[in-house]
């Protein structure tokens, strides 16, 4: 069953410009700016004003169930962008071992070595996708704390991370060790 016309609305927030052209994306706020397209969907984007306040409209004609899904994720995405450029994000991951410490080493917040994993002698080294940064959690022992704008960049380095600790040849419920994402959040505090 089609429906004729759906429509979602987002609030943009004080302090922050969107600029639509097209279907593309830019978000600018005090962290930053974030851009991303939406080329491959076919909806409407524009900028609406109601009552003082603008807001981003988004609008699907004649769509489908998966197509009608797609619009809330579009709405979604662009949400995201809008709380990087204003909070960010910032994930939490823990370093969990048994016998042997592991050790890492981060070389300007934007590469991460991986040594002594298992007893390797092997070093595995990690670039940080752009925008997001690494570094020591303060206070807490074996906790890496990594920060940016993008969710999808944040999170796709913590799993970047993650796999170049994967256990290959040993019994994974026997060896737990591993580099873990323990917390997701904001990087400034919501007021």
């Amino acid at each position: 069953m089609k429906l004729l016309e759906v429509s979602r609305t987002l609030p943009i927030p004080e302090g922050v410009t969107v600029e639509v052209k097209g279907r593309h994306v830019r978000v600018k706020g005090p962290r930053g700016t974030l851009q991303r397209e939406f080329t491959h969907m076919t909806l409407d984007m524009y900028l609406i004003e109601e009552k003082g306040q603008k807001k981003l409209k988004v609008d699907l004609h004649s769509g489908r169930r998966k197509q009608l899904a797609s619009l809330r994720t579009v709405v979604s995405h662009v949400q995201n962008l809008i709380v990087g450029v204003t909070k960010g994000f910032q994930y939490k991951m823990r370093l969990v071992y048994a016998h042997f410490p592991i050790n890492i080493n981060i070389e300007g917040g934007t590469t991460l070595e991986i040594r002594n994993f298992l007893g390797d002698k092997r070093v595995r080294v990690v670039k940080m996708l752009p925008g997001v940064n690494v570094a020591r959690s303060e206070g807490v022992k074996d906790e890496l704390t990594i920060t940016g704008n993008s969710v999808e960049n944040v999170s796709r380095s913590c799993a970047l991370i993650s796999q170049q600790c994967n256990v290959r040849v040993l019994d994974i419920r026997k060896f737990l060790d591993g580099i873990y994402v323990s917390e997701k959040g904001l990087a400034t505090a919501s007021d």
